[in-house]
């Protein structure tokens, strides 16, 4: 979102975010070590003026959603990733996981 100022769902780059599967946990981490270091490069040399230019997604040439790029960020990047952490949380309980400490310690954990 940063560095470009589109991202087309069905557009000739989608293929670069499709998901690799990995074969051990190692590589998994890897890659998210890997994926965090890009996006704190990516936001640390950007400036507030870039941030707050428009960005949209885009499925087969049509404007799905469009705001401020600072905006996007917050709302599909953030807000999403809390979206996916509680889906963690329910698939772990019904398979009678241990939730780890999200924020802070979890009921699995012991005593808050």
């Amino acid at each position: 979102m940063v560095r470009r100022e589109e991202y087309d769902l069905n557009g000739p780059d989608s293929a670069a975010y499709k998901p690799q599967p990995q074969a051990t946990t190692a590589q998994l981490l890897r890659l998210l070590d890997e994926a965090v270091k890009e996006g704190h490069e990516a936001l640390s040399t950007t400036t507030d003026q870039e941030l707050t230019k428009p960005w949209r997604f885009v499925v087969g040439g049509r404007v799905v959603s469009e705001l401020p790029r600072h905006l996007m960020i917050r709302d599909a990047v953030f807000s999403h990733l809390a979206h996916h952490r509680g889906q963690l949380t329910v698939y772990l309980r019904l398979n009678d996981a241990a939730v780890p400490g999200i924020y802070g310690t979890s009921a699995d954990e012991g005593s808050f």
